[in-house]
Order: C-alpha cells, then structure tokens, then sequence
C-alpha cells in the first residue's frame, strides 16, 4: 500500500466475549499481535476493572482495522453496540474519538439479555447490534455522531428503516464525550463528582493511607464460576462435594505427572463435571504443580443471595476469585461488617445490603464491598480512612464522630430515594459517591438501624401470617418450590401449608428487581444443576426455619421501608 492510498475495512466480525462453561474447551482463538494491541491501548486506557468485554473478537476486528487503513480511509463494521455505553470500553471510546476524525453510530438496538420482551433483534441474537462508520482524513465533518433508532421497535421495523435511509437521511446527533470518555451524558449530574468517593483503584493500590476517598479497600463479591461445587445449603453435602473434588484434582494431579506433565490441558484433563468443575483457576493450579488437601476451615458460611446464607468451600483452587476477602474475612470466628452494593454496570436499579458473612459476587449484582475493617496477618486495621474521619469531624465541627458512625452514615446515605433517584445513571457509570448532607446524625442513626435490621433478620420478631392448612395433602414442613399468590397476599409454601396475610408494603423494599421476600421464595427450593446432577435443598432438621425466616423477612421489610420513608 502508498501512503496516499484510501483504504475502506467492510466487515460484519463475530462478537461473543468468551464460552460460557470452561469444560466446553471452546475459547476464542488468541491473535497474539491484535491482542497485544487491544492491551496497549483501549485495555491501556481504561479505568474499568473489569475489562473481560475487550477481549471480544469485535474489539479485535475494530482494533486491526483501526490500525489497517494508515492515514485516510473508512473502517464501516456492523458490530455488537456495547462498546457505545459499556464500562470496560471507555479506553477504547477514547481510543476511537483519538484515532480517527469522525465516527458514526447507528444504534439498533436489540440487547435481549437487558431488555427480555421489550426488544427485538435485527439478527434474532441476544446482544444488541450498530452499524459503525469510522472515517479518517484530513477534511470534512470532525466529531462523534450517534442515532438510535429507537430500542423498543419490532424487528420488522427496524429493518424498514434501514431500507429506507441513507447515510445522509439520517438525523445525526453531534454528541460531546465527558472527561471521562462516556458518550452518552445524558442523565448524569456533573456535582457527582465533587462528592466523596467510597474508594477508588489507586487509594487501594497505595500503600500508604490515602486522602480524599472514604475507604481504603474495597472487593467484588467471591466469584466461584462453579455455585453448584462450592456452595450448598447443607452442610455434610458440601463437605461430600468438597473431598471428592479434592480427590479428583489429586486423581488428575497424578495422571498428569506420570503423562510428562503436558501443557494443553484441554485435549487431556478426563473431565467428571458431577465431580469437579475445571474452570481456569483450578487448570492455573494444576499446571504449577500445585497439590491441595481438604481443609475442614475453608467452610465457611457465604451470603449468597439477600438474606440466603449457604455454606460456601472457602478455597482458592476451586474458585476463580477471591479477590480481598482472605484480608477481610480470614478466620472463620473472623468479626466484621461490609456494606455491599450493586455494582458498575449493573442494569437493576441501585441496592445496598450489609452483611457479616462473605458476600457472592451475585448476591446484588456485580457486587462490590465496603468492610468496616480488614486483616493483616490476623491484626484488624480500620478500612474507613484516618483523613475521612478528620474531614466528617471538621465538616460537622463535632469530635464525637467516630469511623463507625460514618460507616453507619454511608449505609444509611445509600438508601435515600432522592439520592438513588437524581444519581440513578451515575451509580451505574461508577461506584457511589457521597455527598455530606445537612444532618449527618440523622443518616448515621437511621443507617445503624437499618444495619441492625439487616444483619440481626434471623431474630427479627416474626410478622403473624396466618397458616392455612389443607386437609386433603398429609402433613408437610418441607419445601419444594414456593411460589406467591396472584396477588401477592399469599405464599404457597407446599400442597399442605399456605401462608397469608402478606401486607402490600413489604413488596416496596426491592433489593434489584425483586423484593426481599420474593427473593426468600425464589432462593429457598430444592435445586438441581443441569450439568453436574448436584442438589442443593434448603431443607433443614429444623423444619419450621423457612416458615419462620418468611414471617421475619416481613418484618424486615416493612422495618425497611418505615425507616427509609424517614430519610
């Protein structure tokens, strides 16, 4: 090619960022040169933390043919549309509005998976679809340019639209990135940024005490990548699937050694999914030679989902990520609290939960979390900054304010409606920031309430439901599969016993989509996983706990929804 060439790139690349299960041995096929070329830049330039998106063979395609066209040309691509508004793309964003003099985004729409039964695809896939037109050279229009057709319209009318516009038809919108590389503003509130943030990446990478952000360190939820092996609501079950995955590592361990220890474990690993999952973490360890023995301290108890605990096998091999909770939960007698939250990128509205027991990555969603304390060698440190305590007592002109008087004022922050409402968008481009309101004692005191509420809900007093009992089924205490009634005044615990009585105001507290008590019907059945066969059912010695957690659970939430009309 001459330098005064002008090259046009047409393509319609795949786009799926990964297999779904890590035993289907069907990865994405690695370019090592692009690869290396989406690390040195959008992965480079981007303030995500999760960044899993960019390694989708669409990146890619966008990447080389960025680099293909030299000095003038169009790269016109038909392409998954998360780059658009996705928080791992704001490095490649970046990159785009740097590399090329004007862009085009036809938006089509079409995300199943955030939208189910309120969009329809172009391609009859589940992820949403826009057609792409970066355009280098030296004259002509300069900017970002963005039209969405509308998410909502049918398939059918989509299409029409296409067949009838042309380029120069269309109503493009000229939109202006923020600092932060988002396109689509619209909806964020730039004093956002001027409240205190909760924490950020390089206050948790330094290693002295920073200023200027609430909490020193902060974690996702445990990412397992295999539920079904690693967390069970029984305790000699899990205990079970925990010594028989130890002893088909070992098993695999042996035969792997006496085989010249071969690095392509795909084509080699004798996979038993009802025994073991081998998912990446678990491969990483067997190809260091890494040997692994049951140890009865790593069961710990998990909070899986909002008010479900399950026992959870707390060990490293078998999950894909820990992150910092070995530093914040230790010990199993280990004594801490952590505000968890939803996460960046989170397509419910904003939820916050406090817990003492470690948190699941999908106990919110995407959840991410803020300890009171964390552990160095067993020697609790306190999370909250010292320079955050100095700026609450000298904002407040009040000493008596303590680090977990703050903590407790974050927490209850994070349930003012007002605050959830104005700040919806913002939550879902970052992690929360906050604001100093006016009556720092009434959020503090409000929060340590709801914290009490949400973490003591097994003693909670029991709301009085009545009990119906049907004389034609035999007596029962046992739970299959709850569901509620039509109009929600009801639960059908089994074929014996039916509770009712719900009041209406319990469905206003929604931790996501459901509520507190829709989550106790849909978490509390007996379950049993597809791939591997493995049952998990909730049922306990103790027959009447469910019965009584359904009672208390409403007592929880109606306490919830008194306390926060009261912010």
């Amino acid at each position: 090619q001459k330098e005064t060439d002008f090259t046009v790139v047409i393509g319609n690349p795949p786009y799926n960022a990964g297999q779904t299960n890590e035993n289907d041995n069907n990865k994405n096929r690695k370019y090592e040169t692009i690869d290396a070329r989406v690390k040195e830049t959008y992965a480079k330039d981007s303030k995500a933390t999760l960044r899993k998106a960019l390694s989708d063979p669409y990146v890619k395609a966008i990447r080389w043919a960025s680099d293909r066209i030299g000095k003038e040309g169009i790269v016109a691509l038909v392409t998954n549309n998360s780059f658009i508004d996705g928080i791992a793309f704001d490095g490649m964003r970046q990159h785009l509005a740097k590399d090329f003099s004007s862009v085009y985004v036809l938006d089509l729409g079409g995300n199943v998976r955030k939208n189910p039964g309120k969009t329809s695809n172009v391609f009859d896939i589940m992820v949403g679809v826009s057609i792409n037109l970066f355009v280098k050279n030296s004259t002509g229009s300069k900017g970002i340019y963005y039209k969405d057709i509308g998410e909502s319209l049918p398939k059918d009318e989509k299409l029409a639209y296409l067949k009838k516009n042309t380029f120069s038809s269309i109503d493009w919108d000229l939109i202006k990135p923020n600092i932060k590389h988002i396109w689509l503003t619209q909806g964020l509130h730039d004093e956002f940024d001027r409240f205190l943030p909760l924490g950020t990446k390089e206050a948790k990478r330094a290693k002295t005490e920073a200023e200027g952000v609430v909490f020193k360190s902060y974690s996702n939820g445990v990412k397992s990548n295999g539920d079904a092996y690693v967390f069970n609501s029984d305790l000699k079950s899990l205990i079970n699937l925990a010594h028989g995955m130890v002893a088909n590592y070992q098993s695999e361990q042996k035969r792997w050694d006496e085989s010249g220890q071969p690095k392509i474990l795909e084509d080699f690993l004798q996979v038993d999914e009802t025994r073991l999952k081998w998912i990446r973490n678990t491969k990483r360890n067997l190809l260091r030679g890494n040997k692994i023995s049951f140890n009865e301290r790593k069961i710990r108890t998990s909070f899986y989902r909002p008010f479900s605990k399950k026992f959870y096998y707390f060990e490293r091999m078998f999950n894909e990520e820990l992150y910092q909770f070995p530093k914040i939960f230790p010990t199993q007698s280990t004594k801490n609290m952590v505000i968890c939250m939803s996460g960046v990128g989170s397509s419910k509205p904003f939820q916050t939960l406090l817990t003492d027991f470690i948190p699941c990555l999908d106990v919110l969603e995407k959840t991410q979390c803020f300890p009171l304390y964390t552990y160095t060698d067993n020697t609790q440190q306190d999370n909250i900054t010292d320079w955050t305590l100095t700026h609450f007592q000298t904002h407040y002109t009040d000493t008596k304010i303590t680090k977990l008087d703050i903590f407790h004022y974050v927490y209850g922050l994070l349930h003012q409606p007002k605050y959830r409402e104005k700040y919806a968008l913002n939550l879902k481009k970052e992690l929360p920031r906050i604001p100093l309101t006016d009556d720092f004692w009434h959020f503090s005191k409000t929060g340590e309430k709801l914290a009490d509420v949400h973490l003591n809900y097994e003693t909670q007093d029991a709301y009085p439901l009545n009990t119906l009992e049907n004389p034609n089924h035999p007596f029962s205490l046992k739970v299959d599969k709850m569901k509620l009634s039509q109009d929600k005044t009801k639960i059908i615990y089994n074929e014996y016993i039916t509770l009712e009585g719900i009041p209406a105001d319990v469905f206003q507290y929604k931790l996501g989509n459901r509520s507190a008590l829709e989550w106790i019907v849909d978490q509390y059945k007996v379950k049993t996983d597809k791939r591997s066969g493995i049952v998990n059912d909730p049922n306990r010695e103790d027959g009447l706990y469910i019965i009584e957690l359904i009672k208390k659970i409403v007592t929880v939430s109606l306490e919830t929804v008194r306390l926060v009309k009261g912010l």
